[in-house]
């Protein structure tokens, strides 16, 4: 009984340690006696104990946070930047091969990287032309990736954060910018006002009917508005006729 015991168990644990089921988002790199063998998976792998190893490579899409980095942009402004980088596996075996871990290895890129990319812009560029940063960063990260077999999807710069200081100089600025459009504003309108009044008076110069009609409009007006007071039109011949003299 023992001795039919002892290779029943030696079975076991050898297939325990044979088998390998790999899910369809996971892929095994083999090797065999050290050397690259093969990508297996996903479903049943057997490996041979002491001879083959396996690593296994999750092909589904990472998240990764890009802690807070202090830079100084173009225009010698000090801010903390993050972000959020997306990126998975397209190639197992360059994934393991390639790189000693391809996860530390794509956040350090990614910090040196956003460092790099916004240290050459200015403030305004960081703020108002993000999209356009995001896909400047992403490009550059994935063309230094490619040789680990992975691909960034997408990078989104989360957070721009600036000193008080900062803060404060830029709602002035905001400010002075609002009172700046407010004027001219008002310049216009002033300039459009000017320009209609010297129509009107070069229509009442080319027409004296058009000045007899403004001077009863006038007259309206005020009996509307002083309904005791008495007006007395006089005829505008008669005005012209004194002020000749």
């Amino acid at each position: 009984m023992t001795a039919l015991l002892f290779p029943l168990v030696f079975i076991i644990v050898f297939l325990s340690m044979a088998i390998r089921i790999l899910p369809e988002y996971q892929r095994g790199v083999v090797f065999f006696l050290g050397r690259f063998q093969a990508v297996k998976g996903p479903g049943l792998v057997i490996i041979i104990p002491g001879i083959q190893q396996m690593t296994r490579v999750d092909l589904r899409v990472i998240t990764l946070d890009v802690p807070s980095q202090d830079l100084i942009s173009k225009d010698n402004v000090t801010v903390k930047v993050n972000a959020v980088l997306y990126f998975r596996v397209v190639d197992p075996e360059k994934a393991i091969i390639q790189v000693e871990d391809y996860y530390n290895a794509t956040s350090q890129l990614s910090q040196t990287t956003l460092r790099s990319v916004l240290g050459k812009h200015d403030l305004d560029e960081m703020l108002s032309e993000r999209d356009k940063l995001n896909v400047d960063i992403q490009s550059i990260i994935d063309s230094q990736t490619d040789a680990w077999g992975i691909k960034v999807t997408n990078v989104e710069i989360k957070h721009i954060d600036l000193n008080e200081t900062m803060i404060r100089a830029i709602a002035r600025q905001a400010e002075a910018e609002r009172e700046r459009r407010a004027k001219v504003i008002n310049a216009e309108g002033e300039m459009q006002a000017a320009q209609k009044l010297v129509e009107a008076a070069d229509i009442i110069t080319t027409n004296p009917a058009a000045l007899q009609l403004r001077y009863l409009q006038t007259m309206s007006d005020m009996a509307g508005k002083n309904t005791s007071t008495m007006i007395f039109p006089l005829p505008i011949d008669l005005l012209n006729h004194f002020s000749k003299k």
